[in-house]
């Protein structure tokens, strides 16, 4: 496999040709990698059975000297059981497993925040990785002070909370969390005097490293860059191979931008929310025909991979499987060729040809306040269309089999009085949307195609 150097910036023409000027290296002094691979587990990941790597782990080097694992451990999405009223509860067995197996094989990056899992997120964090000497693990976490109160008050008591449910006297790197206009950004921290906290918590020892979350606008994402007067070190963004070109800003510009400023990259939905591993079938089929042994989801992994300046990827993995397939990923990289780069290109362009939401059951619209479970309707719909399964044409033989799989679905998957029919159009939810999708809309196209495939009378 061809192996090349990123330079600093890239042109979308440079998307095709490569990362870099001049031939190529993976080892650099930004990147420690083990040759050496003591295998672990077997397991098995879309049909494909293998060892994993024990010591192979891919890493980058921040400025501050820390040795950073490329694959981060995104605890938004954390497995759940049943208490005994039938609640739906965090499993902290299986996170600690699931944190145990990840150090075990390398990981030492967790991202958490104060509202992921309804609350829970950086308790069971905390408990998990408690349970290991401090200097196997790095934590990040953020000020998500987005809904409601954003006194300074309330702003140090949510920082001071997240050491005590992390269970450590400082946070490694900690981020102004879900940053979208500049207006909600003076609001949320500049007018309340919380940066100037958060700054003087990082002169005391108590944060390390000090950044942010970004969901807006070009405008405001150069504003942040260019006139906070602010030395940030590091900057979380939403990158993978379809939004590289895609959005205002594009993930292109935004790696760009911060790699001429030397500032860290920390990537967010590698997989777009899980959509870049269950793609339309014959997208999928483009990937499998090049590699039939690589899982889909790892070429979306290899991809931000081959950034130089991406200091690490994060993964909400709530299966083993997955954490077994994303270490098997990174242990080491295997950086994407030129050829690579363009098959995801054209992948890319298939998929977006699709009518997908691009839902990434964040959940940072819920609860919405008619009641609707929007991230299942979304999930149910792409699932079918990616599937191949949506029912379309009345004279496709396979119709009415189709018909009442994705209608009998989407009343399993999401309870009649939680469907796209109860949207009344209040947008309360769409400020809150990280990809910015027009909720409502989408709510009301969907119940119009629910509602012409309920018309045919076959069920």
């Amino acid at each position: 496999m061809e192996e090349s150097k990123e330079k600093n910036g890239l042109s979308r023409r440079g998307f095709l040709k490569r990362l870099g000027a001049g031939a190529a290296v993976v080892a650099s002094s930004s990147l420690l990698g083990c040759s050496d691979k003591k295998t672990g587990v077997k397991y098995v990941a879309e049909g494909v059975g293998g060892d994993v790597p024990t010591d192979a782990m891919e890493y980058r080097m921040h400025p501050c000297g820390d040795k950073v694992s490329l694959l981060g451990y995104g605890m938004m999405r954390l497995p759940m059981t049943k208490d005994e009223a039938g609640n739906d509860i965090i499993n902290q067995q299986r996170v600690n497993e699931l944190v145990d197996y990840a150090i075990e094989h390398g990981v030492n990056y967790f991202d958490t925040a104060p509202v992921y899992c309804r609350g829970g997120s950086e308790k069971a964090t905390g408990i998990a990785l408690s349970r290991h000497p401090r200097n196997k693990y790095l934590i990040a976490t953020k000020l998500s002070n987005m809904r409601g109160n954003t006194t300074l008050e309330f702003g140090k008591e949510m920082f001071n909370n997240s050491l005590k449910e992390l269970q450590v006297d400082y946070i490694d790197y900690m981020l102004l969390h879900n940053l979208g206009t500049k207006e909600a950004y003076n609001k949320r921290f500049i007018e309340n005097g919380l940066l100037d906290y958060l700054i003087e918590q990082k002169k005391n020892g108590r944060i390390r490293n000090l950044g942010w979350s970004f969901h807006g606008q070009k405008e405001f994402f150069d504003f942040m860059l260019d006139e906070a007067a602010v030395s940030w070190d590091f900057i979380q963004i939403q990158m993978n191979y379809v939004d590289w070109e895609r959005g205002n800003p594009t993930a292109e510009y935004m790696y760009n931008r911060l790699t001429e400023k030397n500032i860290p990259v920390v990537i967010m939905e590698p997989l777009l929310g899980g959509s870049l591993a269950t793609m339309n079938y014959q997208a999928m089929a483009m990937l499998k025909e090049r590699e039939p042994q690589l899982s889909v989801a790892s070429w979306a992994f290899r991809f931000v991979g081959s950034f130089k300046n991406v200091l690490t990827a994060l993964s909400g993995m709530t299966y083993m499987e997955h954490l077994q397939d994303n270490i098997r990923t990174y242990s080491p990289l295997q950086w994407l060729s030129d050829e690579e780069f363009a098959l995801l290109s054209d992948v890319a362009k298939r998929k977006m040809s699709f009518q997908n939401v691009d839902c990434t059951d964040c959940k940072y619209c819920m609860p919405c306040p008619y009641g609707l479970d929007i991230p299942s309707i979304f999930k149910h719909y792409n699932r079918c269309l990616n599937e191949g399964t949506m029912p379309q044409n009345e004279l496709d033989a396979d119709y009415r089999e189709q018909r009442r799989a994705f209608l009998i679905g989407l009343d399993r998957t999401v309870p009649r009085m939680r469907q796209a029919d109860k949207c009344v159009g209040c947008r309360e939810c769409e400020p809150h949307c990280p990809q910015r999708i027009k909720i409502s809309k989408e709510m009301q196209r969907i119940d119009k195609f629910v509602q012409m495939v309920k018309g045919d009378g076959l069920i």
